[in-house]
């Protein structure tokens, strides 16, 4: 029984860090490679997937969860605002940094996500994983320290991407242990309430003025990338309450981080937008190693077996 949690939690994180590493190359073709004027309607088209998929999943009986009630919202709350600003703030990161420096500045959200855990969660990590936490933060401030494409903007927007990333992690543990939607439940309604404020935020600042004379609209290959990147947004979402589920927030931040390990060495050729410098170079990998230490040091113990790791129709076949 303990290997075969062990295996799912493997699973479940290679899972994530798989849809993770995806749906960042994809955002960054489109908002970057093809210069999509608007994050926020690319936004948007991953929440009306993510809507989509459920709801005929739903239909056609594949999955399950509550219909909406008068206290559905009270039960989902906060997950809809921190998704929101996830997203929102993740995706505008990805338009203003270069690949290397928004995964390197994304290392923070691990600090967050740890001391989330001790204040929502009561978790205590051990000093073996604080000092894999601060080798990946010092990792950090090392190659920002030397970032040549320095944009005040853009890492305004990857600290708070960070600390809702964070937020995100913790409370959506949380509900999931309190099992009144269950993970479909908490994916479906996650989008649900946001749907409406995100299009009045867009409509509110003329993103869809901005996209509507897109010239790449009829461009075979840019649709392709943009549906891509709707549908991983689903995927991610799915992949990270799983993850979550199995493991923990702080494994499941982790995960995204060392996922990070290909994307950090791509994005020095995808994209056009990074500068090379050694000092930066050498903080990457600095961030890099404490990423490997810290898997390391998770999975090689098992952790508290769950009261039921059989996969059903909550928990379906884990697949990549």
């Amino acid at each position: 029984m303990g290997e075969r949690t062990l295996l799912l939690r493997l699973l479940a994180a290679g899972f994530y860090g798989f849809a993770s590493f995806m749906i960042i190359v994809a955002n960054k073709v489109v908002l970057t490679s093809y210069k999509f004027p608007s994050f926020q309607v690319l936004g948007l088209g991953q929440m009306l997937v993510g809507l989509i998929v459920l709801l005929i999943g739903k239909q056609i009986k594949v999955i399950h969860f509550p219909g909406l009630t008068r206290d559905t919202f009270q039960k989902i709350w906060p997950l809809p605002v921190l998704y929101l600003g996830n997203l929102i703030f993740g995706l505008g990161g990805t338009k203003k940094l270069s690949l290397p420096m928004f995964t390197v500045l994304r290392r923070f959200s691990i600090w967050f996500t740890m001391i989330a855990e001790v204040y929502v969660l009561g978790a205590k990590p051990s000093r073996t994983v604080q000092f894999t936490v601060f080798l990946m933060i010092f990792g950090a401030i090392v190659a920002a320290s030397a970032d040549l494409s320095f944009d005040l903007v853009g890492y305004a927007f990857i600290l708070l991407n960070n600390v809702f990333t964070a937020a995100n992690m913790v409370y959506t543990k949380k509900k999931i242990d309190a099992k009144d939607l269950g993970m479909y439940g908490l994916l479906f309604y996650n989008s649900l309430f946001m749907i409406i404020p995100a299009i009045s935020i867009a409509l509110y600042q003329d993103e869809f003025n901005k996209v509507k004379n897109f010239p790449d609209w009829f461009n075979v290959w840019f649709l392709l990338y943009f549906g891509a990147s709707c549908i991983m947004g689903f995927i991610l979402n799915y992949s990270t309450v799983l993850c979550t589920d199995y493991n923990s927030p702080l494994t499941t931040t982790i995960v995204g981080v060392l996922k990070n390990l290909l994307v950090t060495y791509i994005g020095m050729f995808l994209g056009g937008d990074y500068v090379f410098n050694w000092v930066n170079f050498i903080g990457l990998n600095i961030s890099v190693s404490g990423s490997l230490l810290y898997s390391y040091v998770t999975f090689k113990k098992p952790a508290p077996p769950k009261a039921d790791v059989t996969i059903n129709i909550e928990k379906p076949p884990l697949t990549v």
